[in-house]
């Protein structure tokens, strides 16, 4: 009774379990183990090896680039509008309280605030530079960007005639201006002369500089009081209404129902469109990259073939057995298939480790190799920030891991079917 019930459990434990899984996973450990096997352990370690550093090079540099296009986008949506009203015509709008009162209807806008923008030159000195002038209302811009809620105090100095202006901190320092001192603005709307057309020129006194962290903003920038700026411009009232909005991701839906709510009467812009470029050059290099490396995991997985391909033709008389024992060609084949898709899943799951752990601390990991090295791998000037950002998305492991898994599996694909159609009779002639 006793062995019969023993015998029983022994089966139903391998009903449960399918001999192939076993013998694949004893395959695996096994070829470590024997003097025989060194060479093909040593590849098929190298090939683990390679595609957990071709998994975690993919997820890392996804995830920099991600870092960085949202670090980017957060600092400059800073400066620039979430969604922009402004009239058809492009003239200066005329009941700006009316308008601010029917887009802060909108249950999405948390903000709202008048503003002028004009290309100009900025003079001091020998030194020219060509700048782009806002004028802001400085009560109100605290609540459409976030420059101009850490700068309030000094936004406080620009008064409606007094002609003051608050420049971008790396802009005062190109130009070696100070608070107080005074320098020329040159707007391109002159007047006409029998000399031709002659620009308009206007001093203005520096009341103060700000810093947006985005160095094109604040190399390029200079900021009025809007009826000053205004003025400047030749316009009958400001260029238009900033909007700041509660999800910053559904600005063109919002902007499509503020155009309704508003019957069409103004021509409105979200942040998606005026820097459309850059985030669609942004998503083609992180396309590229993805396919790139992506070829790494691809060669590193198909190491794997010969490291079957030596495995097979090394357990020829195994297979042999297995086959006068009963075993299918499909039962072979799938014994082979489990050996090299574990190797595939070892790489795979070390890869997502290893890429997640550096991933999540690259802010540790950069600066300790930059003060290691003494260099600086992003200038701020070059990159518009100075630290490598990280931003592990779902949306980019999941389909690195799955890629990876599936490139191993297609691996052991042909070894696997040459194991499956050897002959018997052959492989034990020699044993």
């Amino acid at each position: 009774m006793h062995g019969h019930y023993s015998g029983e459990a022994y089966n139903k434990q391998h009903m449960q379990t399918p001999y192939e899984l076993l013998l694949g996973w004893r395959y695996t450990r096994a070829g470590r183990s024997t003097r025989r096997n060194g060479f093909i352990s040593f590849i098929s370690a190298a090939s683990i090896v390679g595609i957990a550093l071709g998994v975690a090079a993919l997820i890392i540099v996804l995830s920099v680039m991600n870092g960085f296009q949202k670090e980017v986008r957060d600092r400059m949506l800073g400066v620039v509008s979430h969604i922009e009203v402004m009239s058809v015509d492009g003239s200066g709008l005329q009941d700006v309280p009316a308008l601010l009162q029917r887009v802060k209807a909108q249950p999405e806008v948390v903000g709202a605030a008048p503003f002028v923008n004009g290309q100009s030159l900025i003079a001091h000195g020998e030194d020219m530079r060509g700048v782009l002038v806002r004028g802001i209302q400085p009560e109100l811009e605290p609540e459409v960007a976030n420059v101009a809620a850490t700068n309030q105090e000094v936004l406080k100095q620009l008064q409606p005639g007094s002609f003051g202006a608050v420049l971008g901190v790396q802009l005062a320092r190109s130009l070696g201006v100070h608070v107080g001192d005074k320098v020329t603005l040159v707007a391109p709307s002159g007047q006409v002369t029998p000399a031709g057309v002659m620009p308009r020129l206007k001093q203005v006194t520096v009341v103060g500089t700000f810093d947006s962290g985005h160095y094109e903003f604040d190399a390029g920038m200079v900021m009025l009081h809007v009826e000053d700026a205004a003025r400047i411009f030749q316009l009958e009232g400001p260029s238009g209404v900033r909007l700041k909005i509660r999800d910053l991701n559904q600005a063109p839906i919002v902007a499509n129902q503020i155009g309704n709510a508003l019957d069409g009467q103004y021509r409105i812009s979200d942040w998606t469109q005026q820097n459309r470029s850059w985030f669609a050059a942004v998503q083609v290099e992180k396309r590229m990259m993805f396919i790139i490396l992506t070829l790494i995991v691809a060669v590193a997985a198909f190491n794997l073939v010969s490291t079957l391909v030596m495995s097979v033709q090394d357990k020829r008389a195994d297979i042999a057995i297995l086959r006068t024992l009963g075993a299918s060609p499909r039962s072979i084949m799938r014994i082979f298939m489990v050996q090299g898709a574990t190797a595939g899943i070892i790489g795979t799951l070390s890869g997502l480790a290893l890429g997640l752990l550096i991933a999540y601390n690259i802010d540790v990991i950069v600066p300790f190799i930059e003060n290691l090295l003494q260099t600086s791998f992003l200038p701020q000037d070059i990159y518009l920030i100075s630290k490598m950002p990280s931003d592990p998305e779902a949306s980019d492991i999941v389909p690195i891991v799955v890629v990876s898994l599936i490139l191993a599996f297609l691996a052991t694909l042909y070894p696997s079917w040459r194991a499956s159609r050897v002959n018997p009779a052959e492989a034990l002639r020699y044993e």
